[in-house]
């Protein structure tokens, strides 16, 4: 920020400051490793192709099953989801704007969904903010890949060579294809019934956590914005 000042510039990591460009990012890789420094995630022998042990898959399955919850830790602000909106996306007129995933999906090396395969070994999630706090992500996200782990989830089979921006919106729904949260409030609710996610942040962090972005979601909707001033002020 610094060396942007000096040049009369702003440098951010505001998940999306210009609503007709990209936003920022900040894509997590996650494996996982034993005392010996062996990677556990990785099976040559995977009859996914991917490259993955079941240990992985577990630890995926934990993560996709508890994704809606946890993005409310991961993308923590009203501006993420100006980032994450499906909108135009889901009508089918806008195809890899963004580059952000609509719906809790995983594939080959692939960054149309959320979670990507970019070697064997290793997973990619594609949603989480510029504006994260890195510790609290890193717990949530720890919680989900261990419940999976206790509980054997499996994340069913990836998504190969598919470009998820192209599937319509009405297979997405056969499909039984989870969307991701479009608003922090709705992002805040999957959180509230989530215990998994908020005993990654701990009993007094993740309660407080959840009253501080409610918080924050009221003070969004006391705020008229230039947008409904335009649209609305002479429409009435």
């Amino acid at each position: 920020s610094q060396v942007a000042q000096q040049f009369g510039a702003i440098a951010t990591h505001m998940p999306k400051p210009f609503s007709k460009l990209t936003g920022n990012g900040s894509h997590i890789h996650f494996s996982l490793w034993d005392r010996e420094g062996n990677n556990a995630f990785i099976d040559p022998s995977d009859v996914r192709g991917l490259g993955q042990s079941k240990l992985a898959y577990n630890f995926l399955g934990g993560v996709m099953a508890h994704a809606r919850a946890l993005i409310a830790v991961i993308a923590p602000t009203v501006n993420d989801y100006k980032r994450l909106a499906a909108g135009s996306f889901l009508s089918g007129s806008q195809s890899g704007f963004t580059w952000t995933p609509a719906f809790v999906t995983y594939g080959d090396n692939n960054r149309t969904h959320m979670f990507r395969t970019p070697d064997p070994g290793c997973f990619e999630c594609r949603v989480m903010s510029g504006a994260v706090n890195l510790y609290l992500g890193l717990a949530a996200f720890i919680a989900a890949g261990i419940d999976g782990i206790e509980r054997g989830l499996d994340p069913g089979d990836p998504s190969v060579g598919e470009n998820m921006y192209q599937v319509p919106l009405s297979e997405m729904k056969s499909r039984g294809l989870t969307p991701i949260p479009q608003t922090l409030a709705e992002a805040l609710d999957a959180y509230e019934a989530d215990s998994v996610i908020q005993s990654g942040l701990g009993p007094n962090l993740g309660p407080e956590f959840l009253k501080v972005k409610r918080e924050e979601w009221v003070q969004y909707h006391a705020t008229v914005s230039q947008w409904e001033v335009d649209r609305y002020l002479t429409l009435f």
